[in-house]
């Protein structure tokens, strides 16, 4: 809550510019300072930050440093986001090192941390997925306005998602619902990535959240660009977010609650009264990627999703469990819901 006053503060607006504990643990910060040779301008009144990246999981809580050298007269310090979908920039609060009033739905989540009287640091609790990008922090002081960047990098996975009627069938729009139905958002082209990195390799193009398509290949080969490519993310560059049709990359980060596999012979509708009968729903595609990623699940055995696909997850590849020599979630698809009987993967929530 803000202090009640009389001091005038703007309406939220977007500015157009170019350019462990698992629950609730304190974000580690990481990056790089930058170097005498930069250049930027060199700033008078704010620190320059020793790292421009904290990394944490959603879920804990964050804080973004922004550190005055000296406090001018009459000045404010607004934090805004980048928001790269429509290029633009919302704020998030606004303080004269006094008074402070916060915008948009982060408003509820953010505060100042203040540990002193040139600390306008910015702490965001309980991180949700949607909190992961870019953010500023501009001291507004007349003809002097100064600002630092920083980006906030939430520890995840990502993984390909398609509908059950085949591939290529979403538009950017259905793309990115389908991934929050599943426990998850489009992913940025920084996470696909680090993914392909780690060893993502899928040959069906997909968007990220900016609006553009792309795919990673470790093994190049015939189908996906030809075996003369190098490995390396294939991209589509932007496309037509109503007209184009692809898959989705989604992401998700550490889960808040358990997913565990209820044994049995059970078609699709019988597989949500198991996991209902233990207080628990069944598990979404992001969910079971998850406690793959983070808790190390591991199990041969096929199981329901809420999508109505059949998944299972291995941390430590086998033979008798799909034969792959790399850890990952293996898919049966999407069997007849009612013929096909499979055990059931169940969420229960912290």
């Amino acid at each position: 809550m803000h202090r009640s006053t009389g001091l005038s503060f703007p309406e939220p607006f977007i500015l157009r510019w170019g350019g462990c504990d698992r629950a609730r643990t304190q974000a580690v910060v990481d990056g790089h300072s930058s170097s005498p040779g930069d250049a930027t301008p060199r700033l008078q009144y704010l620190l320059e930050p020793l790292h421009t990246a904290v990394h944490t999981q959603r879920g804990a809580t964050a804080t973004l440093p922004c550190v005055l050298r000296a406090l001018p007269r009459n000045y404010r310090v607004k934090w805004s986001k980048v928001e790269p979908a429509n290029y633009g920039e919302n704020v998030i609060i606004i303080t004269n090192g006094l008074y402070h009033k916060n915008y948009g739905p982060l408003s509820p989540r953010v505060r100042l941390r203040h540990s002193h009287r040139y600390d306008a640091s910015l702490t965001i609790t309980d991180v949700t997925l949607e909190d992961e990008g870019r953010y500023r922090c501009q001291l507004v002081n007349g003809l002097e306005d100064e600002s630092v960047s920083l980006t906030l990098h939430l520890e995840g996975v990502v993984f390909p998602y398609q509908p059950i009627n085949g591939r290529y069938r979403f538009n950017y729009h259905e793309a990115k619902r389908a991934c929050e139905q599943q426990d998850a958002r489009l992913a940025t082209y920084q996470q696909l990535y680090k993914a392909w990195m780690e060893g993502l390799d899928w040959c069906n193009a997909g968007w990220v959240l900016d609006g553009t398509v792309h795919y990673p290949i470790i093994n190049s080969r015939e189908p996906c660009g030809g075996r003369l490519l190098l490995p390396g993310i294939r991209s589509y560059g932007a496309k037509d977010k109503q007209r184009d049709r692809f898959d989705a990359f989604c992401f998700t980060s550490a889960l808040q609650g358990e997913v565990y596999f209820i044994r049995g012979h059970l078609n699709f509708k019988e597989a949500g009264q198991a996991c209902r009968n233990h207080g628990a729903t069944i598990a979404k595609v992001g969910q079971l990627y998850s406690a793959w990623k983070f808790l190390g699940l591991d199990r041969c055995d096929g199981g329901w999703l809420a999508d109505g696909s059949v998944r299972y997850p291995i941390t430590t590849p086998r033979q008798r469990c799909g034969g792959l020599p790399e850890p990952g979630v293996r898919s049966f698809g999407f069997p007849s819901k009612e013929l096909r009987t499979y055990g059931t993967y169940c969420f229960v929530g912290t």
